[in-house]
C-alpha cells in the first residue's frame, strides 16, 4: 500500500460519489449507472479472465441469474420502502457462488480455449432454460417487476450508490488479491498450472474460490439491472454480448490489474451509450465493439494501462540513462582540487 495509491484510490470513489450532486441530466446519471454496472462486472470477470487466465465467456448466465433471483422475489413480497431488493444482494451473490461451485469444479478439468468453449456452452443453456422455463422465467414474455418507488427526480441515485459500493467491493477483492497468497496463487497458475501444483499450490482451490467470488459479484450486478430496468427479458438478461463486454472492457484497460477493468468499461461503455443515444436503437455499437477488440490485439495486446506503464518506464530509464552519461562525462574532466594537489 502506498500514499499515493491511497489518495488515488480516495479520490476516484469521492468524485464518483459526489457526481450524482451535480444535478446531471437523467440522461447522463443513466449512462452512469450502465458504466458502473460494467465497471464491476468486468473487475470481477478479471478475477478469472485475468489473474486465474481462464477466459470464462459464461458470466452472462449468473447475471440472468441474478435478475432472475428478483423477478421470482417479487411475485412473491411486495415493495414498501423500495430499498428490500438492495438487503438482498449479499444472499444473491452467496447462492450465485454456490450455484457457480459445481459448474466449476467441471469447467475448470479444462483449460484455455476449451474452457472458454464449456463456459458459452453453459451461456446457452441457461438461455434455453430462461426461454423454456415458464413458471418460474415467465418464458419469452418475461418477469414484469415492479418501478422502485423513487422521486422522479432522483430516481437514478439509489442505484447509482448501490453499484458504487459494489465498485469498491469489487476493487477491494482485485486489490487485496494482488497483495495476497491468493493472489500470487492465482499468478502462477496463469503462468503455468501444472508446476504451481507441484510446489503446493492449491490449484483447485484458488481456482474455485476465483470463479465463485467472480459469478456472486456478476449475480449481484444483474439484480440491480433488473430492479432498474423493471422488467427481464430472457434474450437481454442472458445475453451473450454482456459477457462479450466484460471480456473486451477488461483487454481493453489491462488484464490482472487493479484500475485496468474500470478503465476500460469507461471507454467503452460511454461510447456505447452515446451512440445508443445518438442512432437510437441502432446495433452499430457492435461494429464499434469490433473496431475496439482489432484495435486492442493490433497495437495495445497488453491494455492501456500496462502498456502506458511500460512506455513511461522505458522513459525514465532512457532519462537516467541519459543523465548520467552527462554526468559521467562531466565528471571526466572535472578534477577535484583535493585530488589535483
Amino acid at each position: 500500500m502506498s500514499r499515493v495509491g491511497v489518495l488515488r484510490g480516495a479520490a476516484f470513489f469521492a468524485l464518483v460519489a459526489a457526481l450524482p450532486s451535480f444535478n446531471l441530466a437523467h440522461w447522463v446519471l443513466n449512462m452512469a449507472v450502465f458504466v458502473l454496472m460494467y465497471a464491476v462486472m468486468s473487475s470481477a470477470w478479471n478475477l478469472v479472465g485475468g489473474f486465474a487466465g481462464y477466459p470464462s465467456l459464461g458470466h452472462a448466465a449468473f447475471f440472468g441469474l441474478g435478475a432472475y433471483s428478483v423477478g421470482i422475489w417479487f411475485e412473491h413480497h411486495h415493495l414498501t420502502s423500495g430499498l428490500e431488493p438492495f438487503y438482498l444482494l449479499p444472499l444473491i451473490g452467496i447462492v450465485a457462488a454456490i450455484v457457480g461451485l459445481p459448474i466449476a469444479m467441471i469447467a475448470m478439468r479444462t483449460r484455455t480455449d476449451v474452457f472458454a468453449i464449456v463456459t458459452i456452452t453453459l451461456l446457452f443453456v441457461a438461455q434455453t432454460l430462461a426461454f423454456n422455463l415458464h413458471t418460474f422465467t415467465g418464458g419469452a414474455q418475461g418477469l414484469a417487476i415492479p418501478v422502485a418507488p423513487f422521486p422522479v427526480g432522483t430516481f437514478e441515485r439509489p442505484f447509482y450508490y448501490v453499484l458504487t459500493i459494489l465498485l469498491a467491493v469489487a476493487m477491494g477483492i482485485t486489490w487485496a488479491s494482488m497483495r495476497s497468497k491468493f493472489g500470487l496463487s492465482l499468478e502462477s497458475v496463469h503462468a503455468d498450472e501444472d508446476k504451481a501444483r507441484g510446489i503446493g499450490v492449491q490449484v483447485t482451490m484458488v481456482k474455485l474460490l476465483a470463479f465463485c467470488v467472480s459469478v456472486g459479484l456478476v449475480a449481484m450486478v444483474g439484480a440491480v439491472w433488473a430492479y432498474y430496468e423493471s422488467f427481464v427479458y430472457p434474450q437481454f438478461a442472458i445475453d451473450p454480448l454482456i459477457t462479450i463486454a466484460m471480456v473486451l472492457m477488461t483487454f481493453l484497460g489491462g488484464r490482472a490489474t487493479l484500475w485496468g477493468p474500470v478503465l476500460g468499461a469507461v471507454v467503452l461503455e460511454t461510447a456505447q451509450q452515446v451512440l445508443a443515444y445518438q442512432l437510437g436503437g441502432s446495433q452499430i455499437y457492435l461494429v464499434a465493439y469490433a473496431g475496439v477488440f482489432l484495435l486492442v490485439m493490433l497495437v495495445l495486446p497488453r491494455g492501456i494501462l500496462p502498456t502506458v506503464t511500460d512506455r513511461l518506464r522505458q522513459r525514465r530509464r532512457r532519462t537516467s540513462a541519459a543523465a548520467a552519461s552527462r554526468s559521467a562525462a562531466h565528471g571526466g574532466i572535472t578534477v577535484p582540487k583535493g585530488e589535483a594537489a
